[in-house]
């Protein structure tokens, strides 16, 4: 196993959210200008209000790309039966560029998580055609699996993802 799908297995994003998956192109995701998403880490929720700036790697500026950012814990992580929750999809993203640059289809909602410490994945699926990804019917049960099988997308090329809890929430010593 590769070290950047390790923590993707070890924080169960794959096989909940995707299966398994080579990654072959770059995704950086940072709030802030300087709160740099890392697999497993933590961010406060007053930290996450504003969309990242996201930038893709990729072959060249003719690639087409589409991020998807989902929260598979939704209402909590010890009975997720609401499994998933969308809050963002930007496609047709130029390769080499950042998500500024693509078709947002369904708008940055901000993560409130209520109960326990929920993950915000962030997944990128390369397009075989621009104009091919069409926003879901609903954010609420939400499945990338199937949202990525209706669109042609197959496994997404990269992913990363956090962790955060409510703000007031017991922190663990």
């Amino acid at each position: 196993m590769s070290r950047m799908i390790e923590p993707l297995a070890v924080g169960r994003v794959i096989g909940e959210v995707v299966d398994s998956f080579t990654p072959s192109v770059k995704l950086n995701v940072t709030y802030n200008l300087n709160k740099t998403v890392c697999n497993g880490h933590e961010l406060m929720p007053g930290l996450i209000t504003t969309k990242p700036r996201v930038d893709i790697g990729g072959e060249d500026m003719r690639s087409a790309y589409t991020l998807i950012m989902t929260d598979p814990d939704v209402p909590g992580p010890s009975d997720p039966y609401l499994r998933e929750h969308l809050h963002w999809i930007v496609t047709d993203i130029p390769g080499t560029t950042d998500a500024s640059f693509g078709r947002e289809i369904v708008s940055y909602e901000t993560p409130k998580p209520v109960i326990g410490i929920h993950r915000y994945v962030f997944l990128l699926f390369k397009q075989k055609t621009r104009n091919a990804v069409s926003p879901p019917a609903s954010r609420d049960r939400f499945n990338t699996r199937s949202f990525s099988q209706e669109h042609g997308l197959g496994l997404p090329v990269a992913a990363v993802y956090f962790n955060a809890q409510r703000e007031n929430a017991a922190r663990r010593r």
